[in-house]
């Protein structure tokens, strides 16, 4: 056990007070015995990996913070895989992008365009981090998860996990407690073996475009990497701790899924992608500004299309842009991305919360669509 520490020091956004109690977990077995105690002596706690989802206020937090430093990744046995696939069992403290990148060197393919994506591999499936067409979802087959409700360790399988858009049951929503407690200790991840060196088929506009090939296309997947890291830096999204551009949590909002019948209302030339079987919720807020609702989670159904919208298009286009700051505040959305809001030096919590209202406020006012923080908010009112 150590001194409590400020969660400016352990957060991408560089702001937030302190726990009531901090404890950094080495092993897998400190990690096991300080959730345990932890559960045993506090009503609330939370675990902190890359600390690059959390945005924390000043007073702090009144329960246990458990910074998950655990490290090994390693090739475990598999039943039933399908030839070339590789399963690889990764502890829960390991850098995402480490990952990542130890992935690409031993040429296995399938996470190579989530590359730069700040954070702890624990927190990916959480989250079900994605980028440029792919998701961690993809490749997830289980996690081991200490449960909360029956204290055992268990192996989730992914499709247990309830993902869905960046989420998942173990996702905590604002203030309210995710749908299925527990600690992820390790994930297992189902990567296929290059045996030219190429990865998957391109999947995204923008990647194919900086790579200069067609979508479908394969490419090597050290070209991959590279050009993700490359497109994430140019919108401040890879860590760089002389860039206040990237003290932040990279996009705060999710890209808003709602009901065609919204869509339609918007202008022609904002973009959207119609939505499969979607298990998301979108929320709605009416244009007269009275109270909004959540539509209830449920596979689309053909009178009931749902569609994707991009947060950063209503964001410019309700007058918002790069560099935006507001008067007296410490906060500003970056300069190379309007999805991301930063601590442009010695921000508080507070500024960067006033700062999403602000902009979640305009974007209703002038769309009436209700942007979701993508971050987990402890101690602000979004």
């Amino acid at each position: 056990m150590t001194a409590p520490v400020p969660f400016s020091t352990l957060t991408t956004f560089r702001v937030g007070g302190e726990p009531a109690e901090f404890v950094a977990a080495s092993t897998r077995e400190e990690l096991l015995d300080a959730v345990v105690d932890g559960w045993r002596r506090f009503d609330e706690w939370m675990v902190v990996g890359g600390g690059s989802n959390l945005l924390v206020g000043s007073d702090g937090f009144p329960g246990i913070a458990i910074a998950v430093r655990t490290r090994g990744i390693d090739i475990v046995p598999a039943d039933g895989l399908p030839a070339g696939t590789v399963r690889l069992r990764v502890q829960a403290g390991e850098s995402w992008d480490e990952v990542v990148a130890a992935a690409v060197d031993a040429g296995l393919g399938g996470i190579e365009a989530l590359s730069g994506i700040p954070g702890s591999t624990g927190a990916s499936p959480i989250q079900n981090i994605g980028a440029y067409g792919a998701e961690v979802g993809d490749v997830l087959a289980s996690v081991e998860l200490l449960d909360r409700e029956t204290g055992e360790l268990v192996h989730v399988p992914a499709s247990g996990l309830g993902l869905g858009y960046r989420t998942s049951v173990l996702k905590r929503h604002g203030g309210a407690p995710a749908e299925r407690e527990g600690v992820v200790v390790s994930v297992d991840l189902d990567l296929t073996r290059s045996v030219d060196g190429l990865g998957g088929p391109i999947a995204y506009p923008q990647l194919a475009g900086a790579l200069g090939v067609q979508l479908g296309e394969r490419v090597p997947l050290r070209s991959v990497r590279d050009a993700v890291l490359a497109l994430r830096s140019s919108k401040g999204m890879v860590l760089d701790a002389d860039d206040p551009d990237t003290w932040s949590a990279g996009s705060f909002f999710t890209n808003p899924i709602v009901p065609e019948r919204l869509a339609t209302t918007l202008p022609a030339d904002a973009p959207r992608w119609p939505v499969g079987d979607v298990e998301e919720p979108a929320t709605v807020l009416p244009l007269d500004g009275s109270k909004g609702f959540d539509l209830p989670p449920r596979p689309r159904v053909e009178e009931e299309r749902l569609v994707k919208l991009s947060a950063a298009w209503l964001i410019e286009n309700a007058g918002v842009h790069k560099g935006f700051a507001l008067p007296g505040s410490r906060a500003g959305i970056s300069t190379k991305h309007t999805l991301a809001l930063t601590n442009r030096g010695n921000a508080t919590g507070e500024d960067i919360a006033a700062l999403a209202r602000f902009v979640s406020a305009r974007v209703h006012a002038e769309f009436g669509v209700m942007l979701r923080p993508e971050p987990v908010v402890v101690d602000l009112e979004i």
